[in-house]
C-alpha cells in the first residue's frame, strides 16, 4: 500500500478529532448547558492560557521567566467554570461520574474529552516555551490506562507541530482497551507510517513509538533522556490506588535522578509536565503513597483533586493548571463538592463589599476589641493590635492586665488604644475583670482573645470561658484563648448572631481535641470538617496550606503563603487581620455581613502580604511585622481601584 492509501486509512478518524476538534464545526454536533461560554474559551482569539492556574507558593502578577525559573501567578483574568464563587475540589470517584456523565447524558464522545485533555496539556507546553516550539524534543512516557490515552493523544498533537516526540508506552496497545487503545493505535500507525516515508515522499519523521514492559527495556532505550526538552508523565491518573512497582518505580527513580542533575548543573530542561497528577500519588490522599514523580508543571481537568492541591502531595505537582475541558457546569455542580480552594476573585470581591466610600469614618469601619498580653508577654497584644489596624478596622483597643498597660501603649501604634484589666498576682487578666470586659464588648463590633493572654491560672481560664459564653458578637479565639478552653467545652458553640472563630496551630488543635497523638490530625480536612461542624463555629487549622472549616462541613484551602509564615508572632498578626476584616465587615455590611467569608479573606490576604514580604526579603529573614506592613500591597493588588481616592 503506498504512503498516500494509508493515510486515507487511518488518519480520518485522528485528523476528525485531533483537527476538526480545534474548529467551530463542532458547535453544530455537540449541545449541553455551559457550552458556550466553554466554547468561547476555545475559540475567543485570546493567547491567554485556558483555565486557572495555581502555584502554592510565589504569588505574581504575571509570567515571568528568570534563568528558568518558573515563576508564575493564580489568573485572575477568568471566571470560575464551575462554581459561582470558590474552586470546588473533588475526588477520583467524582471525576468518574462526571467523565461518564458528560458522555452519557450530554452525548459527548469519551475520546473528544481526552482530545480536548491533549490539547489542553499542549498549550500549557506551548506556553511555557513562550509559544517557541521549533527544535524541541519531547518523550510521552505512557501508561496502560487512559492517562496514557491522553499522553497518547498530546504526543500526536505536539508530532502534528512539528516537535520531535518519543512516544514509551509501558506494555503492549493489544492489552489496552478503550479509548486509550484507540489513541496508541493511531500514534503506532502514525509513527510506522513517517519510519516508512522516504525524505523525497515527506519531512523526517518527527513520532517514534516503542512498546516497554521490562526494566532492561527502559533502561536501553537509545535516547538519553537528559537531552529531552520535555518529558511528559503520562504514567497514571486517578485511578491509582496503591504504590507504583515494577517498572514504574524504576521510572520515577530515573526522572528523579534527571531532575537532581539538572539542579546541580543548572539546566533548563528538560520540564516534567504531569498528566492530571503526578504519577504515583492518590488522587483522594494528601500524602504520597510510595514512590511518585516530582513535577515542574501539572495539567489536571475540570476541578482540582486533594492530591493536587494539599501538601505534602501537593509540593510533587509543581506548577498547577485546572483546565476546562467540557464537562457541564451542572454536573459538577450536582456532585455537591464541599472541599474548595479559595480563588483571588473570591477575596477581590469581599474587598470590594466592604470599600472605604465618601462620608465613611472610623466608625464605620468597626471597633475590634482585642484582650491580649500579660506581664512579660506583650509583643504578641501589640503585633495582634496592631495587624487589626493595618487590615482597615476604623478603632482597635487591647484590653490586657494593668501591669502590662505602659508596655504595650508604649510599642503600639499611636492609632491603637489600650485600656487595663484586673490581673491576678502573676500579672494575667484575672475573673475579676469579666464584667468591664463585657461592658468594652458592648462597643464592639468584634472581639479578638487570647494572644499572650497565659493560660497558667484558673482565674484566667474562667475569664476566658466567660467572655466567649457571655458574648453578644463574634469572637476570633487564639493562642493561650484556645489554651484555656481546651478540651474544648462541649456547651460553647457558635451562632448566626454571634459567630465563633478558632485559629489553632497543630499543636492548639490536638490540646482542642484532648489528643497528644500526631496522627490524629493526618486527615486535616476530616478534623476540621467534624470540629466545626460538631460546634457549629468556624475553624481555621493553621498551617501548610491553612483550612477553613465551616459549620456546614464546607471546607476551604488557603493557597497563598510560605514558609516564612512560621515565624514568631504570625498567628498574632494573623489574629489581627481575621478580627480586623470582620470588624470592618460587621460595621459596613450589617445584617449581611459573614464571618465565614470576612475569615477566608483574611486568611488569604494575610498569606498574601507573607508572600510579598518573603519576596521583597526572603522567608528566612522576614518577621512576623513585616506581613502587617505588607497588608496595603496585598490588599492593592488585589483591588487597585477600591483603594484609590
Amino acid at each position: 500500500m503506498g504512503s498516500r492509501d494509508l493515510k486515507s486509512d487511518f488518519l480520518g478518524s485522528f485528523l476528525f478529532l485531533g483537527f476538526f476538534w480545534r474548529t467551530a464545526g463542532i458547535d453544530s454536533l455537540v449541545s449541553y448547558p455551559g457550552k458556550t461560554e466553554w466554547l468561547a474559551q476555545r475559540q475567543g482569539g485570546t493567547r491567554r492560557p485556558r483555565g486557572r492556574l495555581f502555584y502554592f507558593g510565589t504569588h505574581l502578577r504575571e509570567f515571568q521567566k528568570q534563568a528558568c525559573a518558573l515563576v508564575v501567578f493564580i489568573d485572575p483574568a477568568l471566571s470560575p467554570p464551575y462554581h459561582p464563587n470558590v474552586q470546588p475540589v473533588i475526588s477520583a470517584e467524582q471525576m468518574r461520574e462526571i467523565d461518564l456523565l458528560t458522555t452519557r447524558e450530554y452525548h459527548v464522545p469519551s475520546l473528544s474529552l481526552m482530545q480536548a485533555a491533549a490539547e489542553a496539556c499542549f498549550r500549557e507546553i506551548a506556553a511555557h516555551f513562550s509559544g517557541n516550539l521549533a527544535g524541541k524534543k519531547v518523550q510521552v512516557l505512557c501508561g496502560p490506562g487512559n492517562n496514557g490515552g491522553d499522553g497518547a493523544a498530546l504526543a500526536a498533537e505536539l508530532s502534528h507541530a512539528g516537535l520531535r516526540v518519543d512516544v514509551v508506552l509501558f506494555g503492549s496497545v493489544e492489552n489496552t482497551k478503550g479509548d486509550a487503545q484507540t489513541n496508541f493505535e493511531i500514534v503506532r500507525r502514525l509513527a510506522s507510517h513517517q519510519t516508512g516515508t522516504s525524505a523525497v515522499d515527506g519531512p523526517a519523521a518527527t513520532l517514534s513509538f516503542v512498546e516497554c514492559d521490562t526494566v532492561a527495556a527502559w533502561e536501553n532505550l537509545p535516547q538519553p533522556r537528559q537531552t529531552y526538552d520535555v518529558i511528559v508523565d503520562a504514567l497514571f491518573g486517578t485511578g491509582l490506588s496503591r504504590p507504583l512497582e515494577g517498572i514504574f518505580v524504576h521510572v520515577v527513580q530515573d526522572l528523579a535522578w534527571i531532575r537532581r542533575a539538572r539542579e546541580s548543573l543548572s539546566r533548563c530542561g528538560p520540564l516534567i509536565v504531569s498528566i492530571d497528577l503526578p504519577s504515583g500519588l492518590n488522587a483522594d490522599l494528601a500524602k504520597p503513597i510510595g514512590e511518585a514523580v516530582q513535577a515542574d508543571l501539572t495539567i489536571t481537568f475540570t476541578a482540582p483533586k486533594i492530591a493536587n492541591v494539599l501538601p505534602p502531595a501537593a509540593r510533587l505537582n509543581g506548577r498547577l493548571v485546572v483546565a476546562n475541558i467540557g464537562s457541564p457546569t451542572s454536573l459538577i455542580e450536582a456532585a455537591k463538592p464541599n472541599l474548595f480552594v479559595t480563588e483571588e476573585n473570591d477575596v477581590r470581591q469581599w474587598l470590594i463589599a466592604t470599600r472605604y466610600t465618601p462620608g465613611s469614618f472610623k466608625n464605620t469601619h468597626g471597633h475590634a476589641l482585642v484582650i491580649a498580653g500579660s506581664r512579660g508577654f506583650t509583643g504578641a497584644a501589640v503585633l495582634c493590635g496592631n495587624a487589626a489596624m493595618r487590615s482597615g478596622a476604623g478603632l482597635v483597643t487591647i484590653a490586657t492586665p494593668a501591669s502590662a498597660q505602659a508596655s504595650i501603649a508604649a510599642s503600639v501604634m499611636p492609632e491603637v488604644m489600650t485600656t487595663a484589666l484586673a490581673e491576678t498576682d502573676r500579672g494575667a487578666v484575672s475573673d475579676e475583670a469579666i464584667d468591664h470586659a463585657m461592658q468594652l464588648a458592648s462597643k464592639a463590633n468584634v472581639i479578638a482573645i487570647g494572644p499572650g493572654l497565659s493560660a497558667e491560672d484558673e482565674r484566667t481560664r474562667r475569664f476566658v470561658y466567660a467572655i466567649v459564653k457571655q458574648r453578644q458578637t463574634s469572637v476570633v479565639i487564639d493562642a493561650d484563648g484556645l489554651n484555656c478552653l481546651a478540651p474544648w467545652p462541649t456547651d460553647l458553640e457558635g451562632s448566626d448572631h454571634a459567630p465563633i472563630v478558632l485559629t489553632p496551630h497543630a499543636g492548639e488543635m490536638r490540646r482542642l481535641l484532648e489528643t497528644t497523638d500526631k496522627a490524629a490530625l493526618d486527615d486535616r480536612v476530616a478534623v476540621a470538617r467534624d470540629f466545626a461542624s460538631k460546634h457549629k463555629l468556624i475553624l481555621v487549622l493553621k498551617g501548610a496550606r491553612s483550612l477553613v472549616a465551616a459549620p456546614d462541613g464546607r471546607v476551604f484551602i488557603n493557597p497563598t503563603g510560605n514558609a516564612g509564615l512560621g515565624t514568631a508572632g504570625a498567628g498574632d498578626t494573623l489574629t489581627g487581620i481575621i478580627a480586623g476584616f470582620m470588624a470592618q465587615a460587621d460595621a459596613t455590611l450589617k445584617a449581611q455581613a459573614d464571618a465565614l467569608t470576612a475569615t477566608i479573606a483574611a486568611l488569604y490576604v494575610g498569606g498574601l502580604a507573607g508572600d510579598f514580604a518573603a519576596r521583597e526579603l526572603g522567608m528566612r529573614a522576614m518577621v512576623a511585622s513585616d506581613i502587617r506592613e505588607h497588608l496595603s500591597e496585598a490588599i492593592r493588588f488585589l483591588d487597585p481601584k477600591g483603594e484609590q481616592p
